[in-house]
C-alpha cells in the first residue's frame, strides 16, 4: 500500500511485527510494538487518530500507527 493511503510496507514488517495500541482513560492513544511503548499521542491528534483507528480495517490500522510513530515516514506523506 503506497501513496495517499499510507506508507509503503514492501518488506512486510507491519505483518510480521505489528503495532498494538490502546486508548487510555484520558483519551491518549498509546502505541506499542513488541511489548514496548513506542509513542503516546495526546490531545486533538489522539482524538483524530482514535476515530480513524476505530473505522479502519487491520491493514489500515497498521499504517496509521506506523505514521503516528513518525519513525516510518519517508518525507512524502502528509500528516
Amino acid at each position: 500500500m503506497a501513496g495517499r493511503n499510507g506508507a509503503s510496507d514492501e518488506r512486510g514488517r507491519l505483518v510480521t511485527d505489528p503495532f498494538d495500541y490502546r486508548i487510555a482513560k484520558d483519551g491518549a492513544v498509546v502505541v506499542s510494538r513488541g511489548g514496548r511503548v513506542v509513542t503516546t499521542v495526546g490531545g486533538r491528534d489522539a482524538a483524530r487518530l482514535g476515530a480513524a483507528l476505530q473505522a479502519a480495517d487491520d491493514e489500515r490500522v497498521q499504517h496509521l500507527l506506523a505514521r503516528a510513530t513518525g519513525n516510518y515516514r519517508r518525507g512524502n506523506e502528509r500528516r
